[in-house]
């Protein structure tokens, strides 16, 4: 399967190269797919070689053809990056099957589904703010301030469980090399034990830059939308707005924080949370917040329009 999927993604890169590129990954996926071949065709099922080969053969063409052919929401079959996917999700089921393939299922009742249970249902819960507290963060903000609906957590929960799904490919790697009776899993190696929590401990590392990526570049997209004074784009529940700040007290009693309102102009907004309204100031580049009692909020259409306010409209003080 190793080498049938090679060569199905030498196939696919060669799909897309052209001049002497496209016969380099033609020549590479030929000579994988004849390895492929002699080692199926020593896999002996009923029939004997020629069945082997037979079944390897449509299996194998099946999956070319979706490669070449599964559209994906996009006019041509799959890219390289969604075949190494599809190599680490099949390498990971396959070998997570190999690992826990000898449990019973009494051991996966007693206490293996249960653990799993708790382990998931506890991860949801806590990591349920952890992409919003990076998006806030980079911001100059806390989670608080951005009021996140639970359901809206409970999304980002998934999608940094799904980043942490990868660390089960050491696992499934240590299964796959125990299923060959590789020599650095032997009960006798000293060394196997500590190379699988370096390499898990590599690979959760990645993970963790991948969730830091995530809001990085979410923030990255907000900033340059409000320098572009466009369309502002959301992230999980997260729906800034451009809208116009009109003081409903003097301007020397707005309590500010970050810097000094300038009601003329719009900001981009991320709404009210706890009796505070937090904004994004974008020529100056950091947040300002305010007590929600002394501005009131005014839908803009962009960060282009021009907002109609004057402080003679406030009522003076005594």
């Amino acid at each position: 399967m190793v080498w049938t999927f090679a060569m199905i993604f030498c196939a696919v890169v060669a799909r897309q190269q052209s001049g002497v590129r496209t016969w380099v990954w033609a020549a590479a996926a030929v000579l994988c797919l004849l390895w492929a071949a002699g080692l199926a065709r020593g896999v002996n099922v009923v029939g004997g070689r020629l069945a082997s080969l037979l079944v390897w053969g449509a299996g194998s063409a099946l999956l070319l053809g979706v490669a070449f052919g599964a559209d994906l929401g996009r006019d041509r079959g799959w890219t390289p990056v969604q075949m190494l996917w599809v190599l680490a999700v099949t390498a990971t089921t396959g070998g997570i099957w190999l690992l826990v393939r000898q449990w019973t299922w009494g051991e996966w009742l007693a206490w293996a589904a249960p653990l799993l249970f708790a382990l998931v249902a506890s991860c949801v819960v806590a990591s349920g703010s952890v992409l919003h507290a990076l998006y806030a963060d980079s911001l100059d903000l806390t989670p608080d301030d951005l009021d996140v609906p639970a359901i809206w957590q409970a999304a980002s929960a998934v999608k940094l469980l799904g980043l942490l799904s990868v660390a089960l490919f050491v696992p499934a790697l240590w299964g796959i090399a125990k299923h060959v009776h590789a020599p650095f899993v032997s009960p006798i190696e000293r060394l196997g034990v500590p190379l699988y929590v370096v390499t898990q401990a590599a690979v959760l590392t990645v993970c963790g830059v991948w969730a830091l990526e995530s809001a990085g570049d979410a923030v990255k997209d907000l900033r340059t939308a409000a320098a572009r004074q466009a369309e502002l784009p959301s992230y999980f529940g997260v729906e800034p707005e451009w809208a116009c700040v009109e003081p409903t007290v003097p301007a020397a009693r707005i309590s500010s924080r970050g810097g000094v309102l300038k009601p003329e102009r719009p900001y981009v907004s991320f709404g009210e949370a706890g009796g505070t309204v937090s904004l994004w100031d974008g020529p100056a580049g950091k947040a300002l917040q305010m007590p929600a009692e002394q501005v009131r909020l005014v839908p803009a259409a962009n960060g282009r329009v021009r907002c109609a306010f004057s402080y003679e409209s406030v009522p003076k003080e005594d």
